[in-house]
């Protein structure tokens, strides 16, 4: 059955389904697993301490796929310099790349004249109307169910994408709240061209770089085990109810500012989660989709029953084709 958009055109792809930047989890193993299965997987650069270990990232998905593959790039994490990490991904021939939390055009600045495609992140219709006029390809965007840093205003997904569709001429692709085929699906019936999807990717065997307890965290998850941090901070996010962001949200109950957030809402103690497994001293983003996440596949077997359930919905809804 062929799942040709304007995404998968531009794209190269065969699935229009776009792996999140996951900081500190979206590296070689994941990204090339999910290229292979048919969708685009990414690496996350400013996850990486430096341009040289980005190289090494590009070239071992090279060596694990032939398929296309993206770089994200955070821009907006605590106003770290990313100039230099683009200039790698673009030496290293990278020609899809996406950008969050910051404005893209400084990032766009630096692609001009090339012919890299750019995905922008964005959670207000404001921000994808000024992201085409900047020269995005795409925008992706994600309703207050994502996991990780959100819009302010929280508008959920099935508002914000069909307002973006009409509001820009680029592809839209949806994402927040999406984890199996029935959300994909519900995004293309409202007008978008594809998906990305964060918290089910942790859910994955070649998450590698994802401790058990993480994992096992999402799976047990119900819709309601979520929770907004940094609220106070202008900066939403949507992490995993626990010990720590309980500490976080005391804080913030007490006007504790960004000073006294400090070591609560560091990339040091979300790897002291995600990666050490260690609840009581650190946290790990994931968004409301985690309610409806039951396992931990492989990108292959994720990507062949999401193909199976998008193809029943097509059925119904008299689209003739085969799983």
């Amino acid at each position: 059955m062929k799942w040709k958009t304007r995404v998968t055109d531009m794209l190269g792809i065969e699935l229009p389904i776009i792996q999140g930047g996951l900081a500190y989890l979206a590296y070689a193993e994941l990204a090339s697993a999910v290229s292979n299965a048919g969708g685009l997987g990414q690496i996350t650069a400013m996850s990486l301490e430096s341009p040289e270990l980005l190289r090494q990232q590009i070239k071992k998905v090279k060596q694990l796929t032939d398929k296309p593959f993206g770089v994200n790039f955070a821009i907006g994490q605590h106003g770290r310099p990313f100039e230099h990490m683009v200039e790698a991904a673009l030496d290293e021939g990278v020609d899809i790349m996406s950008v969050t939390g910051g404005n893209p055009a400084p990032f766009f600045d630096m692609l001009r004249g090339t012919s890299v495609k750019k995905l922008v992140l964005v959670a207000a219709k404001r921000q994808a109307v000024k992201a085409e006029e900047l020269g995005a390809d795409a925008v992706m965007v994600v309703g207050q169910e994502g996991g990780g840093h959100l819009g302010r205003d929280d508008i959920g997904t099935m508002v914000l994408v069909p307002q973006v569709v009409d509001s820009v001429k680029i592809p839209v692709i949806a994402s927040g709240g999406i984890g199996d085929g029935r959300g994909w699906m519900a995004a293309h019936a409202l007008g978008a061209e594809g998906i990305e999807m964060g918290t089910r990717f942790i859910a994955t065997k070649e998450c590698v770089h994802a401790s058990k307890a993480y994992q096992e965290a999402v799976v047990q998850s119900a819709e309601t085990g979520t929770a907004i941090i940094k609220r106070s901070l202008g900066a939403p996010a949507r992490a995993l109810k626990g010990p720590w962001t309980e500490k976080i949200l005391r804080l913030e109950s007490e006007s504790a500012g960004y000073e006294g957030l400090k070591p609560y809402i560091s990339g040091e103690a979300n790897r002291r989660f995600i990666h050490e497994g260690n609840p009581e001293q650190g946290f790990g983003w994931a968004g409301q989709v985690a309610g409806l996440i039951n396992d931990i596949p492989t990108v292959q077997e994720l990507f062949d029953w999401m193909v199976c359930e998008a193809t029943e919905i097509r059925k119904r809804w008299g689209y003739e084709g085969e799983c």
